[in-house]
């Protein structure tokens, strides 16, 4: 007779990071994103003259490069901290922020992000996971972007402004622009501090991360509120508004390759949750409200294009 075989239940430890890891991506996040922040500083007091000498000693320019550094990673932080207490709140393991360094690109980053090593078990868990986010970091941005658009200035476009870009603006940085600005007249154009491009590269993220696709925050936003068929049918929709602006904005297009491929990795329907047909309450209800608009004052439909047009 053969002996019958002993299940032995072990409970897994959660929140178990390489601390080391994450530390050494923030620190290096720290160093690419102060050395761009410095660059746009020297832009910002170079006033759009294209002059090729540095308006001070680089040490001092690195010095102020924290103005944008530490603006953009309170912003991601903020937003990948407020996922994290969240699960840190229900008990869904959850990983401490990964931060992405890239030294060669504009904003200095490729933004952050938390991995979740769980499956989110109901439906408010998820929907409180997925929006406390975006809420932490515009609620940070919110403030550095007024902050920022104070700091700036209004300046002449050079007469030939084919070799710069123009920055979409979002609504939000739109009516703070006209609130501390007004109107600028043909030719001129609001010269950004590095603190109002810090803001406005955190409203861009916080707008790609409530697009409500897949495991995106505005994924798991529309899947707690829609459910599983009508948030599929929105994927598919958000999809194909994606490829549409890629068509007509190029800057589009990195992220439209991105968002298919995770489709194509993870497959478009949302993972289940044990109480789906459960209703939301009332007040979340009212939150997923309040993230449709944070995404409507954040979106930009051209985040980048050449600046030549903002003459015409």
């Amino acid at each position: 007779m053969e002996p019958t075989p002993v299940v032995v239940w072990q409970l897994r430890s959660k929140f178990q990071d390489r601390v080391w890891l994450h530390v050494l991506l923030f620190a290096l996040t720290i160093a690419t994103t102060t050395l761009v922040g410095a660059g746009q500083y020297a832009s910002f007091l170079d006033d759009f003259r294209g002059s090729s000498s540095l308006p001070m000693p680089f040490a001092a320019l690195l010095v102020r490069g924290f103005w944008y550094s530490g603006t953009i990673l309170a912003i991601l932080g903020c937003h990948e901290l407020g996922h994290y207490f969240a699960c840190r709140y229900y008990d869904v393991d959850a990983s401490l922020p990964f931060f992405i360094p890239v030294p060669f690109l504009l904003t200095g980053t490729m933004g952050a992000f938390i991995r979740i090593r769980e499956q989110i078990p109901s439906k408010r868990m998820l929907f409180d996971i997925g929006i406390a986010g975006p809420i932490a970091g515009f609620i940070v941005a919110v403030p550095a972007l007024f902050i920022g658009l104070s700091l700036s200035h209004v300046v002449r476009l050079p007469a030939n402004p084919s070799d710069l870009m123009e920055l979409g603006e979002p609504l939000l940085f739109k009516f703070g622009s006209w609130l501390l600005w007004g109107a600028q007249p043909r030719g001129y154009s609001v010269n950004m501090h590095p603190m109002a491009f810090a803001a406005w590269f955190g409203m861009l993220a916080t707008a790609l991360n409530l697009f409500p696709i897949g495991q995106l925050d505005g994924g798991h936003v529309s899947y707690a509120v829609l459910g599983p068929r009508w948030s599929t049918y929105v994927t598919f929709a958000t999809v194909g508004v994606a490829m549409v602006l890629a068509y007509f904005a190029s800057s589009w297009i990195v992220w439209t390759v991105m968002i298919v491929a995770m489709l194509f990795t993870f497959g478009p329907r949302h993972p289940r949750v044990f109480d789906e047909d459960v209703p939301l309450d009332r007040v979340r209800l009212l939150l997923a409200l309040v993230a449709v608009v944070m995404f409507v004052l954040c979106f930009t439909s051209a985040p980048i294009r050449p600046m030549e047009l903002i003459g015409r």
